[in-house]
């Protein structure tokens, strides 16, 4: 039977086939089975039994010394040799790339660090794949680079020594200069994250047979761990801090990018960027590269600081299925299970199971956009900028999807079950597209605590059995475009209208009411998927269109933030207007569709800086149209 409670909110429960954990141990997945038979086998990795010490070739551990030369040469000289294992005494041994060679292993014991130089010059560029895009980039710190069988165990430290890439990029304190600064002013923020060329601290690319065991990462440049094109690796009781002397941007913890057979278990991940991660290409090179990621197995880990406990996305050209993930533990991670593409991005996600998950004082536990961070997925060269200025990665990140229904991804056949979700924000957040609804999900033994209901756009066939949300008696779920979404049965739900103008009279009485209460209100802002007014320094969700009710005689200045770029940061937007000038001006980084109604007895005989304008001498009202992060827009 359906269970109520109520008190400060009211808890909602559809209760029907409970297929809750037993006191028998779950039966494994055929995956699971799969992965374990490769990864568990006495044989997997199997080093010669043979031992290489990096001192017998001058290396010092004084953190002073460079010792690339010497730790390359050791690595080669057990290759040579047919293989063995290059071990380390106590100390801190200063390196620029390290490349690792087939059926050899980097074993470091406790106190054994290897600390990377802080010299681009010492980080050779090589062909790879960088955030989506195939390119020349800086070599990692520690390489496993097109070999096979190939071992990095102990419980020894790589340290990315990342402050000086941190602060390349964005200054310190973040954002107060480096190239995003000079980047931001050129108008090509998008470009900066490849440009900055910041080095990882471990990389495996194009090779298989790896294995990754209990060492821990200190400070990488850039994203932490990549697995990028590879076969059969088992990444298990890996330990990651980036959060050491400063805040690394961009720093994800384990990314596996277009590779197959690949096991993730029993890590603890702190960072400041996606924790736990699937990726497949980006864009048109993604879609020609045309490279799933399948058959994965995440599970057992524990995420902290970082933007997402797991992220499927943005970059999934190649396509994704047969992936598992569960039990994972959330501990002041920002984000829960993360869907993130783009309407360029293309690709067929499909065959993903999450189960057995805790998240607590996770704000946004279940976030699917699908239409991520605009600014940076829908990049654009400035007309401004001479040809022959323009890189050949510029040329390659703007290189349009052709035709372009061909870059609407698909998330379809999705399950997830037995998740606890206490102490979150919002509850659900999804937002696909109509072309390619984000379709058959299915949840199962879920409790879910939030303080906001949440929306789903474009979502058809979910079902829900024994699902349980808690949220105040105010609060809903707003519907925009979706059908036969199976959700709690009293469930408060909102669905949005489809016709433009039953949109604007349903904000026009809301904006009258509120008016009518709150007489020294003069710029009232709507949010233009919750159709909420947005108060002075209001947090809000992000949502490309607003509409700015504009009360001439009263309005000056108003504030409120908004998450920038994927939802960890919050930025705020400034809209005023003088109405001695009658200049209208709105300040913020992410770009919106603007619509604009402002009181006026007259119209004006021109309006400088809009898209769009037009007076509608009945209402008295004139309507302003732009599409725009910061502008000026000046009536005459």
């Amino acid at each position: 039977m359906a269970k109520f409670i109520k008190n400060t909110s009211v808890v909602f429960t559809l209760a029907l086939v409970y297929l809750g954990c037993s006191d028998q141990e779950p039966k494994k997945s055929a995956l699971v089975d799969q992965l374990e038979t490769i990864f568990y086998a006495d044989n997997f990795t199997s080093i010669p039994d043979k031992t290489f010490w990096v001192t017998d070739f001058g290396a010092v551990g004084d953190s002073t010394t460079l010792n690339t030369s010497a730790i390359q040469n050791t690595i080669d000289a057990a290759a040579k040799a047919g293989g063995g294992r290059v071990e380390f005494t106590p100390g801190t041994y200063l390196s620029g790339a390290l490349f690792l060679k087939s059926n050899v292993e980097l074993h470091l014991d406790e106190g054994v660090k290897i600390k990377a130089i802080q010299n681009d010059s010492h980080y050779p560029e090589r062909p790879t794949r960088v955030a989506g895009f195939e390119m020349d980039w800086p070599s990692a710190l520690v390489n496993v680079y097109e070999q096979h069988n190939v071992r990095i165990t102990g419980k020894g430290i790589i340290d990315g020594n990342g402050k000086y890439w941190w602060d390349k990029f964005w200054g310190d304190p973040p954002r107060s200069g480096g190239m995003w600064v000079d980047y931001e002013r050129k108008n090509v923020r998008w470009a900066v994250d490849y440009d900055c060329k910041r080095v990882r601290a471990l990389v495996v690319y194009k090779s298989s047979d790896v294995l990754l065991k209990d060492f821990t990462v200190h400070r990488s440049g850039f994203w932490t761990i990549s697995l990028t094109y590879s076969e059969r690796v088992h990444v298990n009781g890996v330990t990651i801090r980036n959060n050491i002397g400063g805040y690394g941007p961009s720093s994800d913890g384990i990314n596996t990018d277009s590779s197959s057979e690949i096991l993730v278990e029993n890590c603890d991940i702190d960072c400041n960027d996606d924790n736990l991660c699937i990726k497949s290409g980006r864009d048109a090179d993604g879609l020609r590269v045309n490279r799933p990621a399948e058959n994965i197995v995440y599970r057992n880990c524990i995420t902290r600081s970082g933007h997402g406990l797991f992220t499927i996305g943005s970059e999934t050209s190649g396509g994704m299925r047969n992936i598992e993930v569960y039990g994972l533990k959330a501990e002041g991670t920002n984000t829960g299970i993360r869907f993130k593409s783009a309407q360029v991005r293309g690709g067929v996600i499909e065959n993903i199971s999450f189960h057995d998950i805790t998240m607590h004082n996770v704000k946004s536990p279940f976030q699917f956009e699908l239409n991520w961070y605009p600014e940076y997925s829908y990049p654009e060269i400035p007309d401004e900028i001479p040809e022959d200025e323009i890189p050949d990665t510029w040329r390659l990140m703007t290189q349009k999807v052709t035709p372009p229904e061909r870059g609407i991804p698909e998330f379809k056949n999705i399950s997830l079950s037995n998740i606890d979700v206490k102490g979150a924000t919002t509850a659900i957040y999804a937002n696909a597209y109509a072309q390619k609804p984000m379709h058959d999900l299915r949840w199962n033994s879920i409790s879910i605590e939030a303080e906001k209901g949440g929306e789903i756009n474009y979502g058809k066939d979910w079902q829900m059995k024994n699902v349980t949300i808690s949220i105040p008696d105010d609060e809903h779920i707003v519907l925009k475009g979706s059908k036969n979404i199976m959700l709690p049965e009293d469930l408060t739900l909102e669905v949005q209208p489809s016709n433009k103008a039953d949109i604007d009279a349903r904000m026009k009485q809301k904006i009258e009411k509120l008016v009518a209460q709150r007489l020294e209100l003069g710029i009232i802002p709507v949010h233009g998927v919750t159709e909420e007014p947005i108060m002075e320094g209001d947090s809000i969700s992000f949502t490309e269109e607003v509409t700015v009710y504009i009360l001439s005689e009263k309005a000056k200045k108003m504030t409120y933030v908004e998450p920038l770029g994927d939802g960890f940061y919050m930025t705020p937007v400034t809209i005023s207007f003088d109405k001695g000038t009658e200049t209208l001006e709105v300040s913020g980084e992410k770009n919106h569709k603007w619509r604009f109604w402002i009181q006026r007895d007259t119209a004006p005989s021109s309006v400088k800086g809009a898209d769009q304008w037009h007076y509608d001498k009945r209402k008295g009202v004139l309507e302003i149209e732009k599409e725009a992060s910061r502008f000026k827009v000046s009536l005459h």
